[in-house]
């Protein structure tokens, strides 16, 4: 695959998850961002109000996450942070599945904690499935609740999993949902001949923190 720099950087969501950065980089972060135009950063609630005073007017789309890391959290709790974060200029919602439901079977309760997150703003919803946690089966599922209940994009890893993304994952998620539903690999992206397997397996949007070191490989 022959990509130039800035298709390759038109398909990146910036990630600023980790919890130990401190202000100062994650302000290196959305400068970073918003001079060499990601499609969007993906930032920490209690971050939203810097990236919108750094991003405000640029092409580059602020995105946060919601029942973060674990997906354990009460669909009130959810849709709570997904009220407040749009509010404070998140237009991308990256929530996590409640994952111990999926895995027990309780497919109603499953898809009715992602339309409450769908339906609480206009923002776009990616719902993270953590699929080191699921077997083939259960990711079928979850891409196809995921998709019954409104979401605009499945996405494999919260990156605070044993392992993150991988090419086969993909595939099976992009065979899975439709046309209308877009796919995001994050999660154990390391480098430039990674990404470039998530996007031929079918990845619309790659999640990468070290997006920098990627690009020097071009």
């Amino acid at each position: 695959m022959k990509m130039t720099k800035q298709e390759f950087l038109s398909k990146v969501d910036h990630s600023l998850l980790k919890p130990q950065l401190t202000k100062e980089e994650i302000m290196e972060g959305l400068q970073f961002a918003k001079e060499n135009h990601c499609a969007s950063v993906c930032i920490n609630p209690c971050n939203l109000d810097m990236a919108r005073e750094v991003l405000d007017g640029t092409d580059v789309k602020i995105g946060t996450v919601i029942g973060f890391p674990s997906g354990a959290h009460t669909t009130f709790s959810k849709v709570a942070e997904a009220v407040d974060a749009y509010a404070r200029g998140a237009v991308e919602l990256d929530m996590v599945i409640d994952i111990g439901a999926l895995r027990n079977g309780e497919y109603e309760d499953v898809k009715k904690d992602i339309e409450a997150v769908v339906s609480a703003t206009p923002g776009i919803v990616k719902v993270i499935l953590e699929t080191a946690f699921l077997t083939k089966e259960e990711i079928k599922k979850g891409c196809e609740l995921s998709e019954e209940a409104g979401a605009a994009y499945v996405k494999t890893s919260t990156g605070f999993a044993p392992s993150g993304a991988t090419a086969e994952d993909i595939k099976l998620m992009r065979e899975t949902v439709s046309e209308k539903v877009h796919v995001k690999a994050a999660g154990g992206i390391n480098n430039l001949a990674d990404c470039i397997a998530m996007i031929e397996a079918g990845s619309d949007r790659i999640g990468i923190s070290r997006t920098k070191a990627i690009l020097e490989e071009f």
